[in-house]
């Protein structure tokens, strides 16, 4: 049977190959798609999902969501994907979002859903924090929250924090806080999904698709990430997507993570404990099969439009 999911984005460069792939993949029931600002603002990551959802000949309702984090200010990374979070790639536009708001539409379903649900959050985690802080009852509704969060060492946003879990680490620490199982596609592993123009090359010699050629030239617009020597460019969020389908590309540790939520350098900061022996409350994805995950990814993304 598929695995019923909501995906709560924020397109997103790496956010619109992990729609692209959930969408083309029969493994998954995806309900509904939930959108944050993050990468971009509100004002583009809902167009963007919008547009991405209509390109796949998707009919999944999208739903607005939160455009800033719990406390403090928002901030988005378009020195990254973009002004427009597309790497300024020129798409059709979609259909109107669905009524409801996000926080709204995920406990709708939760309610309703006849089995339990899974969680993904690619982006700032405030609509599911939002969503299970404010009817925690229906916390015996989530399979598992699946997340792309949180580094093991070294950030991309600030030296300490991961851009996702710095953009609200009070909503993420309220997931971690659920007692619902609870995993991690963090930097480290991400950055064994890397983009290089070989990997681009061998997309496009599988059709001519415009989701596969959208997802070719929204890759090819990037720059390669400095943090990883110029080698290729992560794609982040497609992890967390994989990790449902085919958990056999990843290896997994299960650890005890918390989050820094103080106001100074170190915000954001997920504290991944690995050897204390404290009680887990999380697995963390460590290795990936990159060769198998650029297959999986290359043939779903064939599958569409």
């Amino acid at each position: 049977m598929p695995i019923p999911i909501i995906l709560d984005c924020d397109p997103g460069t790496d956010d619109a190959l992990a729609i692209f792939l959930a969408l083309a993949s029969p493994e998954l029931s995806v309900l509904a798609i939930t959108v944050a600002g993050g990468n971009v603002g509100l004002d583009r990551t809902l167009p963007n999902a919008l547009t991405l959802t209509a390109l796949a000949g998707s009919a999944v309702p999208v739903h607005a969501g939160a455009d800033r984090p719990l406390l403090g200010q928002f901030v988005s990374a378009p020195h990254i994907h973009g002004t427009d979070g597309l790497g300024g790639m020129i798409l059709p536009t979609g259909k109107p979002a669905a009524p409801g708001l996000a926080a709204d539409v995920i406990r709708r379903i939760l309610r309703e859903s006849p089995d339990p649900v899974a969680l993904v959050g690619i982006g700032p985690a405030t609509n599911l924090a939002l969503a299970l802080a404010t009817e925690p009852a229906l916390i015996t509704q989530v399979a598992r929250i699946v997340l792309m969060s949180g580094a093991w060492a070294e950030g991309n946003v600030t030296p300490a924090a991961e851009f996702n879990a710095w953009s609200d680490p009070e909503a993420l620490a309220i997931l971690l806080a659920t007692g619902r199982p609870v995993v991690f596609a963090t930097l480290e592993l991400t950055a064994q999904a890397l983009v290089t123009p070989a990997r681009i090359t061998a997309w496009r010699a599988l059709g001519n698709g415009r989701c596969l050629h959208a997802a070719s030239d929204i890759q090819a617009s990037l720059t390669p990430s400095p943090r990883l020597a110029g080698q290729g460019t992560p794609l982040h969020d497609p992890c967390a997507i994989a990790w449902l389908i085919q958990p056999a590309l990843f290896t997994a540790r299960d650890c005890a993570v918390r989050i820094d939520l103080g106001p100074g350098p170190s915000r954001g900061r997920t504290l991944i404990d690995r050897w204390s022996g404290a009680t887990p409350n999380a697995t963390v994805l460590e290795t990936l099969d990159a060769d198998g995950f650029f297959a999986l990814l290359g043939e779903r993304l064939a599958r569409l439009p």
